[in-house]
Formats: structure tokens, sequence, C-alpha cells
């Protein structure tokens, strides 16, 4: 199938999930287990839906997936209102979304919309910034500024769009501080669930001894690489 029929797919499944699931989610998890392929990460424009792979196959490198076994009940109010505050700024600022909006403007245009909606906007705005560098970092094999990236992203989830929780902030820097780590955030929708952590391959075990000594909860590890996107599996 062509890019461009498998993101029609795409999007009839997030159009399920907002209709049934009650979920007013994005489509980046649809266009990955649709288009994704082994050593690869994939760039995504949610604008134009157009992607790019991106190579993630070098073998010295792991990608660790950290479990931190919390769910807070929050998650499920404040993912969709954050959603509806970042509509209100791009309406504000006369824009179709935030995609359109550049750093510069959403400074200018600081006293047209609340201090929360500001704080949440600037989270966007600066993670699709991070993300084009994000990718470049990794393309050029750069994985120190990659991981530098990473903890930015972190921080800004944290602090501007206030979708973490102490599990996680206590997971992401217990993995700062362990040896042989580039970099380690929040993923997901947030309140609970998991970080994604990139790290030398040979500290794995390292790494991930010295992160359960530091969480003050029980994490369950994950050993990650970058595989193929849903198939039909042969019998």
């Amino acid at each position: 199938a062509d890019s461009g029929s498998i993101a029609a797919r795409a999007q009839v499944c997030q159009r399920a999930e907002h209709s049934f699931a009650g979920v007013p989610c994005g489509i980046m998890d649809q266009l990955i287990v649709l288009l994704g392929q082994k050593g690869h990460a994939l760039l995504i424009d949610c604008r134009s839906l157009e992607t790019s792979l991106v190579p993630l196959s070098e073998p010295k490198l792991a990608v660790l997936i950290t479990n931190s076994n919390v769910r807070h009940s929050l998650g499920s109010s404040e993912y969709p209102l954050r959603r509806r505050e970042c509509e209100a700024v791009a309406r504000a600022l006369g824009k179709e979304s935030l995609r359109e909006v550049q750093l510069e403007e959403l400074e200018a245009g600081r006293d047209l919309v609340s201090k929360e909606g500001f704080r949440r906007a600037r989270h966007v705005v600066g993670e699709i910034r991070r993300t084009a560098q994000a990718a470049a970092a990794l393309s050029r094999g750069d994985y120190r500024a990659f991981g530098r990236l990473m903890v930015e992203s972190h921080h800004s989830l944290r602090d501007d769009y206030e979708v973490s929780c102490p599990e996680l902030d206590q997971l992401v820097e217990a993995a700062l501080s362990a040896p042989g780590v580039y970099g380690s955030r929040m993923t997901g929708g947030g309140f609970g669930g998991c970080t994604v952590t990139l790290l030398e391959a040979s500290s794995t075990s390292q790494a991930m001894q010295h992160i359960q000594e530091q969480y003050g909860g029980t994490a369950t590890f994950y050993l990650s690489r970058a595989a193929d996107g849903a198939k039909v599996l042969s019998c």
C-alpha cells in the first residue's frame, strides 16, 4: 500500500479512538504501527501526515522502557483538557493549530491567552522544534545531543504541560544519574505509565539496577529495539 492509503487508514483508527474510546488522541501511535520499519525511528509531520525514516540501528545503543507501575486518576480528565487549552490558544492567535505558530509569535501574543494556556502552548511549540532537532541529531549519530533534547522535553512536559508526576520525575532523575545514559523522558499520556531512556547497550544491567535502587516504587523494565510495524502473523 502507498503511504497515502496508509495515512488514510491511520486517520480511520484515530477517529475510532475519538468516537468510541472517547480519547482525543493524536495520530502518532497509529502511524508508527502502520509504517514502522526495523532499525528506524519515524519522523511524523502531523499537519501533512508526511513521514520519514530516521536510522536507529546502532548496535551499541539500547532503548530502555521503564514502567512506573502507577497510574494517577487525573490522566483521564487532564488529557482532553490539555488539548482544549491548546486549541484555545491557537484560536486566540488566529491559527488553525499550534503547528502554525512560531515561538516568537507565541511570546508576542502572550497577553491574548491565559497563563496556563501560554505554558501549554509553549510546550507544544517547543516540542515541535525539539522533534526536528532530535531527528537531525539521530541522523548524524549525535546521541548526546539527542539525549539532551529528551531531557529538555521531559522538563517541558513536567513544568509547562504539567502531565508528569513524582514517580516519572524520580525515574528520569534516576536514569540520568546512571552510567552510560544519554537521555530520558516520560512517554505516553502522563500521570503515570512509562519513561523511555536512551543509553549504551553495555550499561543496561547496571542502569536498571541503579534505577530500581533509586526509585521509591517497584519498576518494570523492557529493553526495546526499533522494529517493524504491525503485520499479519502466519501460523
